[in-house]
């Protein structure tokens, strides 16, 4: 487990759910010294407010441009300094055929934030105004200074499917089109109009790290059409536990944004949520920072209140995003904040996706493990909560994160070995099981697997060793495993690529790749006619 920060004073009492500690939050850190600490640190800059007409964010806590802090107009420069945006991140819309959404950051106020967009990188005709999202994050401990941070998002509607567009993000005082910015100018290409083949990526567990740099370049080589990251995003929160000693530094997302935007701002950056990304101050459930600095498909149940569920359809595959937080028996903060809402669209949307003739194969991702012999192992909350759905709708790939390691399952059905799947076999969802893999090695400290257990690439192949391993039951505590599914386990930093075949005979080519370029794993998965 990671080593807590240092908490505020009090001492709540164990257990704590996360609307229990923003409450608790909100009456202690009142809004008068929110913004005495605000105004002092905007004073560090130069006296700079909110970023001028504003529209304040719902989920955390945004200000209008009636805030006492806010400004009629903000300057270009800072003590002589351009103030130049940065960490560029791309996200689908609910139709990545048509829909992009651009976010980016900006150090300090600016004015009047924009996007431009075009089919050439020296036309970029259409201009479109920014939405700002400004988060105010208060001294959470005596260790930590208030934070003010400033996110701007552009959604782009209407786009024509499988076309490049470039696009350049400024504001006043800062144009893209000009001759002397045009090395700012990005590129991403939109979902073609009928499937093709194509490539995505996956990981969990980032953070901030040279390797976490190095997986990010690693990525970008693959040339995916996407990439979805399953949570535990850049440890603002280092412990995670959803307790009240889990103080967050906001500065933590400046540097990640940062460290990401060389693939984030070509590829579209598909996150949901882990258990590093429930901050308490923002919303009840944590949510609101998030909620602050990406822009998410607003297709779930409640895309306001959990930004980290939703789904998307890319060529020939449906992908689900869901909160794994909401249903987890070993981190309960979250856990019933959906009050079965979000276990009740899930069968609705998959059930949709199942019933749609064009989609051959159905990816889901979230944090929690569902199946892992890793430090933290399984979680049972996520077993006794969507096993089933995953089953009755045949779901053909589930992606976690949680544990720092690769570790990838046989196709399991009935909760046992439904098929062993060595390293380069296929499998068949529709007969076989689902195989479950945990890819956390994106970056963050790695992880072990149990004492004597093999841990570089495949377990086992004909002799079916058992490892004792655990899941966490409904009363928080421990139950032991005696598991026969684990088959390939790595515990180098890794990653996902996925290359997804159309056609006459589509398959999913699925393959874990090393920091080194080495491939660890790979298998095939074929559905039945």
């Amino acid at each position: 487990m990671d080593t807590p920060n240092v908490g505020i004073p009090e001492r709540l009492a164990a257990g704590m759910s996360m609307p229990e500690q923003h409450e608790y939050l909100r009456r202690k850190l009142s809004r008068r010294k929110v913004l005495a600490s605000s105004f002092a640190t905007a004073g560090t800059v130069g006296g700079i407010g909110l970023l001028a007409g504003s529209s304040g964010n719902a989920h955390g806590e945004g200000a209008s441009a009636s805030s006492p802090l806010a400004a009629p107009s903000a300057p270009v420069k800072v003590d002589g300094r351009l103030v130049a945006p940065f960490a560029r991140h791309l996200a689908f819309g609910a139709d990545p055929k048509t829909q992009m959404r651009v976010s980016w950051q900006v150090p300090f106020a600016v004015k009047s934030p924009y996007l431009r967009v075009g089919l050439k990188p020296w036309e970029l005709s259409r201009k479109i105004e920014a939405e700002v999202r400004d988060l105010r994050t208060p001294s959470l401990s005596k260790k930590l200074p208030a934070v003010e941070q400033y996110y701007l998002h552009a959604a782009l509607d209407g786009l024509k499917p499988g076309t490049t567009y470039y696009y350049g993000v400024g504001h006043e005082g800062f144009d893209p089109a000009s001759p002397e910015r045009m090395a700012t100018i990005g590129s991403f290409r939109t979902a073609p109009a009928t499937p093709e083949k194509f490539v995505f990526t996956a990981f969990g567990d980032q953070g901030v790290s040279y390797d976490a740099l190095a997986n990010d370049q690693l990525i970008l080589g693959q040339n995916p059409s996407f990439h979805l990251h399953a949570g535990d995003i850049c440890y603002a929160d280092s412990t995670g536990h959803g307790k009240e000693s889990d103080t967050y530094d906001a500065r933590v997302w400046d540097t990640f944004l940062a460290q990401t935007e060389s693939v984030a701002k070509s590829v579209p950056w598909m996150v949901t949520t882990g258990n590093h990304d429930m901050e308490a101050w923002y919303s009840p459930n944590g949510y609101g920072g998030q909620s602050a600095r990406w822009s998410l498909p607003e297709n779930g149940f409640d895309p306001r209140n959990a930004p980290g569920v939703y789904s998307f359809t890319y060529g020939n595959v449906g992908v689900v995003a869901l909160d794994a937080n909401d249903v987890s028996y070993e981190i309960p903060a979250n856990k019933g904040y959906t009050d079965g809402k979000q276990t009740a669209w899930l069968d609705k949307r998959l059930g949709e996706l199942r019933a749609d003739g064009s989609i051959d194969f159905v990816v889901v991702f979230f944090h929690h493990c569902m199946y892992s012999t890793s430090t933290h192992a399984s979680d049972g909350g996520v077993r006794d909560a969507w096993l089933e759905l995953f089953t009755k709708h045949q779901v053909d790939l589930v992606v976690n994160g949680h544990n720092h390691v690769y570790e990838r399952t046989d196709a399991i059905k009935g909760g046992e070995v439904g098929k062993p799947v060595p390293v380069g076999a296929s499998t068949d969802p529709t007969r076989d099981g689902i195989v479950y893999v945990t890819a956390g090695g994106a970056g963050k400290d790695l992880y072990s697997f149990p004492a004597g257990v093999k841990d570089s690439f495949e377990g086992h192949v004909e002799d079916r060793d058992s490892i004792l391993s655990f899941h966490w039951t409904k009363s928080r505590l421990p139950d032991p495993d005696r598991v026969e599914w684990s088959r390939v386990r790595y515990t180098g930093f890794s990653f996902l690529a996925v290359e997804v075949t159309a056609g006459v005979n589509p398959k999913l080519t699925v393959s874990a790749l090393a920091e080194s370029g080495e491939r660890v794993d790979h298998f095939e998965v074929v559905r039945g006619k």
